[in-house]
């Protein structure tokens, strides 16, 4: 943990570098400290994943968008932060405000080009089941 995954419209594969987005947002990630400036998230631990949806229907299907001027091609992200617990509220609106900022950045000539919703949502909750399997983290555990 943490996961960062991305389901997404397809037609914003015509106007996303979706592997530059997930490096971005992991390097947003990882740059983020807690309040006694250590890292919020572990280097070996933290994934960021991409998804698009082979089915989808966005709102009215484009008429809004079509009788605006538009071509009604309607896209849409959903990004989803899933954390583990232990970390202060004042680091959830950080990291929060952090990925928003640079899905604004982002996304923004998208904006330009079609009606496009963004969600960024962080998850934190209590696991009834967790175990992980990794070669990762030992890595970045070295001194």
């Amino acid at each position: 943990m943490p996961h960062l995954v991305i389901y997404y419209t397809p037609n914003l594969d015509d106007a996303i570098d979706m592997r530059q987005l997930c490096r971005t947002l992991a390097d947003v990630m990882l740059a983020q400290t807690d309040e006694a400036a250590k890292p919020v998230f572990p280097r070996g631990g933290t994934r960021v994943l991409a998804y698009p949806a082979t089915h989808f229907a966005i709102s009215d299907g484009g008429a809004a968008g079509r009788a605006a001027g538009g071509s009604g091609d309607y896209a849409f992200a959903y990004l989803n932060l899933r954390m583990g617990r232990g970390r202060s509220s004042a680091v959830h609106q950080q990291v929060g405000l952090a990925l928003q900022k640079a899905c604004e950045t982002f996304f923004e000539p998208v904006f330009q080009q079609r009606h496009i919703g963004v969600t960024v949502q962080i998850d934190e909750g209590t696991e009834v089941f967790d175990v992980k399997l990794s070669n990762l983290h030992p890595l970045f555990n070295k001194n």
